[in-house]
C-alpha cells in the first residue's frame, strides 16, 4: 500500500485497544484485523499523549451521529470519503436497505478486500467500493457506482482534512455541499492551525512526515470554514466537551476563546434551508 494509506492502519489499532477494554466504549471485532501488526508498530511510533483517547472519542462520536442520522433522517447511502480501514458496514446497526460507498485509492481498498474476505457479508445492507484518487474527480466514479445525487446522503469525512492543502480542503467540502439533497447531513473532524506547529507534537508531525503523510491543514474557525464551503454548522466539538468526552479525555478543555492552543475538533452539518442560505 501507499505510505498515506498506512495511516488507517495505526488508527483501527487504536480501535482495537478501545475494543478490548472492559469498559469499551464499541466494539470492533475486525479492528485487529485490518490493523495488521503494521497498525500496532506505527501506534507505537505515532504514539502521544492524547492519540489514542482522541480515537476512541472520534469513533465513538462518529459512530452514535451516523446511527442516529441514518435512523432519524431515513437516509439510505451512506459515503465514507478515505474510509481507509473502517469497518463500520459491518459492525454498526444499518437499518435494511442502505447503501454503504467507501471511497479510497485502489490499493488500499485491494489490501483491505483481502483482509476481511472470509467475513460474512451481514444481510439487509450493501457495501460498494470505489476506487479513486480524491484529489481528481470522484464524483462521477461514484455516480457509476450507483450514488443518486437527488437523494439524501450522509457524507463522512474522518481523518482526512489534515492530510489536504487547504484548497484542496475548500474544494472537497464544497463540492460534497454541491452534491448533497435537502436532507443530507456531513459528519467529520479537523484540527486547528495551531496543532500543525504543536511543540509537545513535534516528534509525532516528523514521524508523520518521514513516512510521507504530513499534516498539512488547519483552522481555528471550523465553523466559518464549513459555512463558506456551503453548509449549515448544526455543532463543533472538542473532545472533553460534553457529548464528546465519553469518560477518555484526560486534560482540561480551554475555550475557545483562548487563542493559539492545539485542538481537534468534531463537527455535524446540515445542508442550508433556503432561509438559513439567504441570511448568509
Amino acid at each position: 500500500m501507499e505510505a498515506v494509506s498506512r495511516t488507517a492502519q495505526w488508527t483501527a489499532a487504536a480501535r482495537a485497544l478501545e475494543t478490548e477494554r472492559e469498559d469499551r466504549l464499541f466494539a470492533d471485532p475486525y479492528a485487529r484485523t485490518v490493523a495488521d501488526q503494521i497498525g500496532f508498530d506505527l501506534l507505537e511510533r505515532y504514539a502521544g499523549g492524547g492519540t489514542v483517547p482522541f480515537l476512541a472519542i472520534r469513533t465513538t462520536y462518529l459512530d452514535r451521529a451516523i446511527v442516529k442520522t441514518v435512523r432519524e433522517r431515513g437516509i439510505r447511502q451512506v459515503v465514507f470519503l478515505a474510509a481507509g480501514m473502517d469497518t463500520r458496514f459491518f459492525r454498526l446497526p444499518w437499518p435494511d436497505g442502505v447503501t454503504v460507498y467507501e471511497l479510497d485509492r485502489p490499493a488500499l481498498l485491494a489490501a483491505k478486500a483481502d483482509m476481511l474476505k472470509d467475513e460474512p457479508q451481514p444481510a439487509g445492507r450493501t457495501r460498494v467500493t470505489v476506487p479513486v484518487d480524491l484529489t481528481q474527480d470522484w464524483t462521477g466514479p461514484l455516480k457509476e457506482a450507483g450514488w443518486k445525487s437527488d437523494e439524501p446522503v450522509l457524507w463522512v469525512v474522518e481523518g482526512l482534512l489534515f492530510f489536504l492543502p487547504e484548497q484542496a480542503v475548500r474544494t472537497l467540502i464544497s463540492t460534497l455541499s454541491a452534491h448533497a439533497a435537502p436532507g443530507s447531513v456531513l459528519l467529520g473532524d479537523v484540527i486547528s492551525k495551531a496543532a500543525l506547529g504543536n511543540p509537545l507534537a513535534r516528534s509525532f508531525m516528523k514521524a508523520l512526515e518521514e513516512d510521507g503523510n504530513p499534516w498539512l491543514f488547519g483552522t481555528e474557525e471550523p465553523e466559518e470554514l464549513l459555512a463558506d464551503c456551503g453548509w449549515a454548522v448544526r455543532e463543533v466539538k472538542q473532545p472533553g466537551e460534553d457529548g464528546a468526552h465519553f469518560d477518555r479525555w484526560p486534560y482540561p478543555v480551554p475555550a475557545r476563546s483562548v487563542p493559539r492552543l492545539p485542538r481537534s475538533f468534531l463537527f455535524t452539518c446540515d445542508v442550508p434551508t433556503y432561509e438559513e442560505g439567504s441570511a448568509a
